[in-house]
């Protein structure tokens, strides 16, 4: 049986912090993007559309709503490319990135400027039950329809109705500190 004395938990242990530089800062964007930085996120490419109208956008946004009944949460900024896409297609794919996959990663985030149908170049692409394209390998994939869009602020929040998944398996790849990280 565990007995807990009440005193041994009503005062918190306060202890200065030694060793290393603290900023308080205000809340502003850059404070929020700085400290969000310091979050590791597993990396997810969000796709949507058909032919010359695909696009895409890598994300560490990406999560589970709900199990039951299977829905996806995404924040995806309303000035990307891929926002439009969505908002008309109706659907989008959550690919979960593997290590393997990280150039498919700076692709989709917009790394050499590459837009569009030209991020899908260079990997094997599929269909689901939406029709948003689903990468072949990734470690995981959602297909979604769209259930509803929120717009706040400067992003939409898109919740999906899940109605396939592929599993491939493999480690996925989380993003901190602005540098990606193979889970092993």
């Amino acid at each position: 049986m565990n007995v807990f004395v009440a005193s041994e938990f009503s005062e918190p242990r306060l202890r200065p912090v030694r060793d290393r530089a603290v900023s308080d800062r205000p809340a502003d964007a850059a404070g929020l993007k700085d400290a969000l930085r310091t979050l590791g996120g597993g990396v997810s490419v969000i796709t949507a559309g058909e032919g010359a109208e695909r696009s895409g956008a890598t994300v560490t946004s990406a999560t589970a709503l709900s199990v039951d009944p299977p829905r996806m949460l995404v924040s995806l900024n309303r000035s990307s490319s891929t926002w439009p896409v969505v908002e008309r297609y109706r659907h989008f794919a959550v690919n979960v990135i593997g290590a393997a996959h990280q150039d498919i990663a700076n692709r989709f985030a917009g790394v050499g400027g590459l837009k569009g149908p030209e991020r899908y170049v260079g990997a094997e692409w599929t269909r689901l039950a939406s029709g948003a394209p689903v990468l072949e390998d990734a470690v995981a994939a959602l297909d979604c329809e769209v259930e509803e869009a929120i717009e706040r602020h400067s992003h939409v929040i898109l919740i999906g109705r899940v109605l396939s998944i592929r599993l491939s398996g493999g480690s996925s790849l989380l993003y901190q500190n602005g540098k990606y990280h193979a889970v092993t």
